[in-house]
């Protein structure tokens, strides 16, 4: 896994040697980064179910201001961590790293908002879902909030105020865009 573009271009990620964690690929961290396009200079991001760490990477990559992740298994936390050790030195602002499952951190950082927020539950049945209803209180007007899930399960079409605008696929799994 390499970072596609930005400050750290080309820089190899550290993916993860158990069984579990599904990292999102290149090519769809590419699409996802195209269509938010310079938006993401400037950000504050949120990486929920963060795993190797690879979209807040690539999103620091990208110029985005703040970075925080959040993911419960120990394990990733340590990868994450490994792969931020080298990119984040200096005087840049230091990334966040909860651990906790999604919704708690959600709890925790209520009325905190984002500009954009992407997170990539298991592919559950209902995990975009419930992934969904957990983020709102950190989306606010001009929040930009995009879950990944598999293609054989449809997404929810919105939750209190924040609706579906666009699906991009690519094999398996898409990404599905909301707004408030």
């Amino acid at each position: 896994m390499r970072i596609v573009a930005g400050e750290f271009r080309g820089r190899t990620i550290k993916a993860p040697t158990w069984e579990g964690l599904r990292p999102t690929s290149d090519r769809l961290r590419e699409t996802l980064f195209n269509i938010l396009g310079p938006g993401i200079r400037g950000a504050r991001v949120l990486d929920g179910f963060a795993g190797t760490g690879a979209i807040g990477i690539e999103a620091l990559s990208r110029g985005a201001a703040a970075v925080t992740f959040v993911e419960r298994d120990p394990r990733a936390i340590a990868l994450i961590e490994t792969n931020l050790a080298p990119l984040v030195t200096g005087e840049r602002p230091k990334p966040v790293i909860i651990r906790a499952g999604f919704a708690e951190a959600a709890a925790r950082l209520a009325g905190q908002v984002f500009d954009v927020i992407v997170l990539d539950p298991p592919y559950a049945e209902t995990a975009a879902a419930d992934a969904l209803g957990a983020a709102q209180p950190l989306v606010g007007e001009g929040t930009r909030l995009i879950i990944e899930h598999a293609t054989r399960h449809t997404p929810p079409a919105g939750h209190s105020g924040v609706r579906l605008t666009r699906t991009v696929t690519a094999g398996d799994s898409a990404l599905t865009f909301y707004e408030r």
